[in-house]
């Protein structure tokens, strides 16, 4: 939930409650579903009469309109059920329909704000007293959700800080908007009902209600804050536990300007280049050291505080530490193995560290080595250019660091792995491993933004 600090607050439009009651987000849906139904029939009995191929093109341009319909829908209720639809863009791409995908990544955050009169009521309600403590800016400085921020300042002090508060009522409708969507789904036909698909409902439903646990985020802060304040290159916001509770949640106020801000790119190259290495650095660090990870690749996760003198190190702000999700020590042994064969580009080696898992070892020996392939690929750009041949030249500067803007790394390995899917008989990874995985594409998209090159050695020597 970033905000460029250095950009005057937007003025978006506001309501004054959402729906969140059950009987009004049920009546919503149920509106969404039937009408996806009613269209659905209809253009299966008015393409019946047409040939095989038209039949085709004219049922994906349909998907492509009903997944639009639903998404735009879904956008108009907030809370969990566009978290839910997020959720599903970014980890379900293996078992939804492509259309289905992209309109589901169109739903965003960047909506109506919540009226500040409700807001008020519900700091009143969640504060009491205290309340009367703090000067709160009425208007909102970022918006998602399942919550909106404001800047606020502690009037005995004079410390200035943010207060997250998680809109009324989002918390309990998490396991009914679960039910609804799931039967919205069931009921337009638009994804077919899987084993699968039921496991990732149950995960996002694990994800939500420890997302909504203001008390477990704040904790999750802390131990990042501790594990980081010694370090220049970062900044994570200090919890003030005197104003929050399970459902807020105060921290430090900590400026910075966005990933994609114009400021940013006017950096030299040198500065760009720290910023993307220190981004990728807390990734590893987070993988192969702590065990848990900050699971949403989202952008506004991370702002940077940009250093008035040229000689001063440029920071990063670490924001929302919500959607943590901690590995246990086998499957971190087993991504330590794989990170240690790309880093050599080694294909037996790969094969070798895929082993002690049922994912693999439940491959077929063809598989094994597909899979092995695509993992080098994938390791690209943490493999020692010494010994990676397959690097392509235009992806290495002069000091043989990783260039990822050139790298068009996303499009090979999407290519590489629907030719591999298409070959063998493709189980459903395990969902430990989407994780890891989604978080390398959202590191993948930073760095490309942010044009940064980084040293393979520096980011992997560590961990060999």
């Amino acid at each position: 939930m970033a905000h460029d600090t250095s950009k005057p607050s937007s003025t978006k439009h506001s309501i004054d409650n959402l729906k969140t009651s059950g009987f009004e987000r049920r009546m919503s849906i149920a509106k969404t579903s039937l009408n996806i139904g009613r269209r659905w029939a209809g253009n299966s009995v008015s393409g019946m009469f047409l040939n095989k191929e038209a039949r085709t093109a004219r049922n994906q341009a349909f998907m492509e309109t009903q997944a639009n319909y639903l998404a735009t829908e879904l956008g108009k209720l907030k809370g969990s059920v566009v978290k839910i639809g997020q959720m599903l863009a970014i980890y379900g791409e293996h078992i939804l329909p492509p259309e289905i995908t992209r309109a589901l990544q169109t739903l965003n955050d960047d909506t109506a704000t919540l009226s500040w009169p409700t807001i008020e009521q519900t700091l009143h309600t969640l504060l009491g007293d205290k309340i009367s403590e703090l000067a709160i800016d009425p208007t909102p400085i970022g918006t998602a959700s399942l919550a909106q921020v404001h800047r606020a300042t502690v009037i005995a002090t004079g410390e200035q800080v943010v207060l997250k508060v998680q809109y009324p009522g989002v918390a309990d409708a998490i396991n009914s908007d679960l039910a609804l969507f799931k039967q919205l789904l069931k009921v337009s036909n638009i994804v077919p009902q899987t084993r699968a698909l039921d496991a990732w409902f149950e995960e996002i439903r694990d994800l939500l209600h420890h997302e909504v646990d203001y008390e477990a985020e704040a904790a999750t802060t802390e131990r990042f804050y501790e594990r980081l304040k010694d370090d220049p290159r970062y900044i994570v916001p200090k919890i003030n536990r005197t104003y929050s509770k399970k459902r807020l949640l105060c921290m430090s106020y900590e400026p910075g300007i966005t990933v994609v801000s114009t400021s940013l790119q006017q950096l030299s190259h040198q500065r760009r280049n720290a910023i993307g290495q220190a981004a990728i650095e807390i990734m590893m660090k987070e993988i192969f050291v702590w065990g848990e990870m900050q699971t949403d690749p989202n952008f506004g996760n991370y702002l940077v505080r940009v250093s008035e003198n040229e000689d001063d190190i440029d920071k990063l702000v670490l924001l929302d530490f919500g959607a943590i999700r901690q590995f246990d020590n086998h499957l971190l042994s087993i991504a330590h193995g794989l990170l240690k064969a790309g880093y050599h580009h080694d294909h037996q080696s790969m094969m070798r560290a895929m082993t002690g898992y049922d994912f693999f070892d439940s491959m077929s020996q063809k598989v094994r080595s597909d899979i092995a392939a695509l993992f080098l690929l994938a390791t690209e750009p943490f493999s020692n250019p010494a010994t990676n041949p397959d690097i392509l030249a235009e992806c290495l500067d002069a000091d043989s660091r990783y260039i990822w803007a050139n790298s068009k790394l996303h499009s090979r390995l999407s290519s590489k792995a629907s030719r591999a899917m298409q070959s063998f008989e493709f189980n459903l990874p395990p969902k430990e491993f989407m994780f890891i995985s989604r978080k390398f594409i959202g590191a993948y998209t930073f760095l490309t933004v942010l044009d940064a090159y980084t040293d393979s050695d520096k980011l992997v020597r560590p961990y060999l």
